[in-house]
């Protein structure tokens, strides 16, 4: 292939689907934002998307969109897109080159790096902002091709935790529900997760709930979906594993067990059940925070109702010992029985848009299709369906993000190549980061826009377009496969990271071991061989056109399977013959010790730092949000810290004083909101503002890798002019 043809893709039929080249017509697609996965409808005249509204018919979302679905385009048309690859000149200043510069110096840079300092010194943070087909050809391309040995996401931000949890709990990282659950349950408990505020549309499904559910919700702030529960469990941060075991006691001492479906389906019972005997709401009651009887009615709730489901997201992921409190979640689920119906089920609520796709397709630390880079015949087997030598695919997982960071920091990783995240604002503790970002010898970051606080301190930036202006599949929370399409151009010369991935591959002088990935849908071919007889399995679905069709396609959807049904159902759940992914078809029931945080508050720093979502409106760093004008007016502009009314009195701060937020690590100043939201003794300062991680601790999960970014203990003081 022409370097003209890799470089100028649009040029030679792979510009508009057909249905959105008319002159006037309507086309739809899956929302890129969050795990919703959302369907919209794109309104399209001469070839271009010029507006969208919620698509009625879509499974997920049923005519309903949140702000940020809305505003989805607006974000397209910013000023600070990335137009033109821009390279770093020996003064410092970023120079716009040509794309063949850029790749040069992308392909020259990267083989002198490993030429000195050997493979494993280049590494690739990535993310669960691109389609699975893209996520799949930066993995093979990085690890088959470029000799990267080292690379991660940034769902290991996110959904790590859940992943791990599901992984050695049921076998494979499996995800049971689908959203019509919400709608079924008569129960809904909420661990750690706010979806009035990040996943909207999830709680619209749970406000069209005709059964007058439960709602159950377990966490340290009161949120806007705390306030709409019928009991707030408002613990003390980090104890809810504790918490999680007290409510299992008295689900035992009450015999609210299923024991048949404990026999038939579950390995453990005895030893969770010796495990929790010292964890009765009367010893927990204090440490928790939450009152005797209060522990007990949730347990009672939960083990009476007919179909009970349990739900978390970021407040367990997000946590030094999160993959236990996940996996104490699960077990509450598995010893009850609701497992495998409707309205059930331990379910973790994905963050970004396709951190399902990157959990399967990154090839990161598992091997493309969540097979094993340790195992022989695994390996043989990609190997085998791609078409390539065995012995280019590593007998070693990589190293994990944390990992890579350590690595930068002893000079083991001189190279870093980031594609479509934001690490310098994400990443806790981010000035240390920031500070380790300075010492590599070469950093190229791939992005939309080009003044992210990652790409400030690119050698090299390779503009990236965004959603809806390229083509390829994300799998949502609901492990539904949806379409995205390309409606609009590109700006400038930016190209799809397909395209872009395709160029390095050649230029790399590694074209001919990808020359069957020609466009995002053969890739997708190649993911359906690759899935085939795996959990994952979707070599059922009939191409882009049917998942266009049919609102999106769950996994597993087999070939059996869709000789049977086809279209297939909408609602598909896993689990309902009660077989699991482990050898033996049974759940391992899985407990461990309960560790204090590592940072508790203090006499010098007394209060304890929470972050998280702020407000519907914002996403994660904000690189597109703060982009549209309609969403910055839906969210204060200043970044606030909440403070509860006797703390704020006891420092001498009134609503909307000034005051200054210390860390061992950093140092920021804030607006007060002054606000018994909070528990004394605790802030809450919402993630999405670009200093919050100044602040945080680097400590994470010993099992999925995750940070914990939710407890640090802070000084708070009134800034004084």
């Amino acid at each position: 292939m022409t370097r003209e043809l890799l470089l100028h893709p649009g040029r030679h039929g792979l510009g508009m689907t057909p249905d959105a080249m008319q002159a006037d017509s309507t086309t739809t697609a899956t929302c890129g934002y969050c795990a919703t996965g959302c369907g919209l409808r794109l309104h399209v005249r001469e070839g271009e998307a010029i507006g969208l509204t919620p698509e009625t018919d879509y499974p997920v979302n049923l005519g309903m969109a949140c702000p940020k679905g809305w505003e989805a385009l607006e974000v397209l048309n910013s000023e600070n897109r990335a137009t033109h690859p821009l390279l770093r000149e020996p003064d410092g200043r970023m120079q716009q080159v040509t794309w063949d510069t850029a790749l040069t110096t992308f392909t020259k840079r990267f083989k002198e790096i490993q030429a000195k300092y050997g493979n494993e010194s280049v590494a690739f943070l990535s993310t669960g902002q691109i389609v699975c087909e893209e996520m799949a050809f930066l993995g093979a391309l990085a690890k088959f091709g470029m000799g990267i040995l080292h690379g991660d996401g940034n769902t290991r931000q996110c959904m790590a935790t859940a992943v791990t949890a599901y992984k050695q709990s049921l076998g494979f990282d499996s995800p049971p529900y689908t959203y019509e659950d919400f709608e079924q349950s008569d129960c809904l408990v909420f661990i750690g997760a706010n979806p009035c505020i990040g996943h909207p549309i999830m709680w619209e499904r749970v406000l069209r709930n005709q059964k007058s559910p439960e709602i159950i919700v377990v966490d340290p702030r009161r949120t806007e979906t705390a306030m709409a529960s019928s009991q707030h469990l408002q613990l003390r941060p980090k104890s809810d594993l504790a918490l999680l075991y007290a409510i299992t006691n008295h689900l035992i001492a009450a015999n609210l067990i299923d024991y048949d479906f404990v026999n038939a389906n579950t390995e453990g019972f005895e030893e969770l059940a010796a495990h929790v005997s010292e964890f009765t709401p009367e010893v927990v009651s204090d440490r928790c925070g939450i009152s005797v009887l209060d522990i007990r009615r949730a347990a009672e709730s939960i083990g009476r109702a007919d179909a009970a489901s349990l739900w978390w997201t970021m407040g367990v992921n997000q946590s030094y010992e999160g993959t236990r409190v996940a996996q104490a979640i699960i077990n509450i689920a598995l010893i009850t029985g609701n497992f495998g119906r409707p309205g059930t089920g331990a379910n973790s609520i994905t963050g970004q848009c396709n951190a399902m796709g990157s959990r399967l397709w990154s090839n990161t630390t598992n091997l493309l299709g969540h097979y094993r880079f340790e195992s022989d015949q695994d390996r043989d087997r990609v190997a085998n369906n791609l078409g390539i030598d065995v012995d280019r695919i590593p007998n070693q997982g990589s190293w994990a993000y944390d990992e890579i960071v350590e690595g930068i920091r002893q000079g083991k990783i001189k190279g870093l190549w980031v594609i479509a995240t934001n690490p310098a604002h994400s990443w806790i503790h981010r000035g240390d980061f920031r500070e380790l970002l300075d010492q590599l010898e070469f950093l190229v970051v791939q992005d939309m826009y080009d003044q992210t606080e990652t790409a400030k301190h690119a050698d090299l930036v390779l503009p990236a377009a965004g959603w809806g202006e390229k083509v390829g599949t994300f799998i949502n929370s609901e492990r539904r496969y949806g379409l995205v399409k390309k409606v609009r151009k590109a700006p400038g010369e930016a190209l799809a990271d397909f395209q872009i991935f395709r160029a390095i591959a050649a230029y790399w002088g590694v074209g001919d071991l990808f020359s069957e990935w020609t466009e995002p849908e053969a890739v997708f071919r190649i993911l359906q061989r690759l899935s085939e007889h795996r959990p994952n399995d979707i070599t059922g679905i009939d191409g882009y056109a049917q998942l266009d069709a049919c609102g999106g396609i769950q996994w597993p959807y087999t070939k059996a399977e869709a000789e049977e049904q086809s279209p297939p159902r909408q609602q598909r759940r896993l689990f309902s013959d009660g077989i699991f992914f482990h050898e033996s078809g049974k759940a391992k029931l899985i407990v461990d010790q309960v560790f204090p945080m590592p940072e508790p508050p203090d006499e010098n720093y007394p209060f304890l730092l929470l972050t998280g979502r702020g407000t519907v409106s914002q996403w994660h760093t904000q690189t597109r949000t703060e982009n549209s004008k309609v969403l910055r007016k839906l969210y204060p502009q200043q970044p606030y810290v909440e403070i509860h009314p006797r703390d704020a009195q006891s420092i001498g701060v009134v609503n909307g004083d000034v005051v200054n937020v210390r860390s061992r690590r950093g140092s920021i100043n804030v607006t007060s909101m002054v606000t018994p939201t909070v528990q004394r003794g605790q802030v809450f300062i919402p993630m999405h503002y670009r200093i919050v991680n100044e602040l945080t601790l680097a400590h994470f999960d010993p099992h999925s890798h995750q940070p914990s970014y939710k407890d640090c203990a802070v000084q708070i003081s009134r800034e004084t002019s």
